[in-house]
């Protein structure tokens, strides 16, 4: 059982964030047990050509078996949307002595180290290079191009749907809602880890320092630090990750296709949960400025509504373009 305890105030410093280096190197668990995230086969599958020309000997290590991965890996964000560049700056400047300490954390009391690290510790500050030059290199040649402008628009609507949960419903329907481990008692937030899980009991003090709520695509369920003595954080799976993976839906109804035309059909149909132009451009592998000229009219019909997060614009489907889907 981990606690956090939360006194006066602290509840109305907790926020919310997404990482693109903490996306980096938690999909690293994909490649090394890709049968626990079955929904993110098919990228897998297209970045695997990119993905065998990286430092995949130091990248596997990263994981251990258990799909432990060191604290000072993924540093809490210190705002909401930080840059991919900027997080593995913070990476970087890790302490000599604690990357030792972070990777000995993931293996246990003893347990034995990847080879590739445990040689690379006998110079720390050159693993820490090493461990950076690959996560960069496997950022901009894998996961940047494509991968990511999709995945930014899930943990985009994450942030929206939780941020309006809290707002409407109060901090108990929020904690429910990322995951059924998670049980909020007004001051205390408990998270029950699963059941053979070898994470060891913690009471944490959030004592003024802020909870960071921070969405993932590669977690079945919550989970927090390794130490419990960093700044706290909560990780939580993302709502909606599987929608990665999926296909444009067919167009189907004739009627649909007649009076809105093929693309706009399409589209209409593929906003029923919210997406942005350039995840539905991705999704259709046409331009971002053929997505636009379609949304625009589909906006001004009255079938579509549009929110912003940021500089990113989401669009969903009204009631009236519901009705007209059915």
């Amino acid at each position: 059982m981990i606690e956090f305890h939360f006194a006066v105030g602290d509840l109305a410093t907790t926020s919310f964030a997404y990482s693109p280096l903490q996306e980096a190197v938690f999909s690293l668990r994909c490649w090394h047990d890709p049968a626990r995230f079955p929904h993110q086969r098919p990228w897998l599958r297209r970045l695997r050509p990119a993905y065998e020309r990286q430092d995949t000997e130091l990248l596997a290590a990263l994981v251990t078996p258990g799909n432990w991965i060191a604290d000072f890996l993924t540093p809490r964000p210190r705002r909401v949307r930080p840059a991919f560049a900027e997080e593995l700056d913070r990476v970087r400047a890790t302490p000599a002595d604690a990357v030792g300490d972070g990777f000995r954390q993931t293996c246990g009391k003893g347990g034995p180290l990847p080879s590739v690290v445990a040689r690379g510790l006998a110079r720390p500050e050159r693993l820490l290079e090493r461990v950076a030059a690959a996560l960069d290199g496997y950022w901009h040649d894998c996961l940047a191009p494509h991968w990511w402008p999709r995945a930014q628009t899930v943990l985009e609507a994450d942030l929206s749907h939780h941020s309006r949960v809290l707002a409407e419903q109060g901090s108990a329907a929020l904690f429910k809602g990322l995951d059924p481990r998670l049980a909020w008692t007004g001051d205390i937030l408990r998270l029950t880890p699963p059941t053979g899980s070898r994470w060891p009991e913690a009471d944490v003090r959030i004592a003024g320092r802020g909870m960071v709520l921070i969405p993932t695509l590669f977690a079945r369920g919550a989970t927090t630090n390794i130490d419990p003595a960093l700044p706290p954080v909560l990780h939580y799976p993302a709502r909606g990750r599987a929608t990665l993976s999926e296909e444009p839906p067919p167009v189907t109804d004739h009627a649909l296709v007649r009076l809105l035309g093929r693309p706009r059909a399409r589209l209409l149909l593929m906003l029923a949960e919210p997406a942005s132009t350039t995840e539905l451009a991705h999704r259709l592998d046409v331009t971002p400025g053929a997505i636009s000229q379609h949304l625009a009219v589909l906006y001004d019909a009255g079938l579509l509504s549009r929110t912003r997060s940021g500089r990113i614009v989401h669009y969903t489907r009204t009631h009236l373009g519901d009705d007209l889907c059915r």
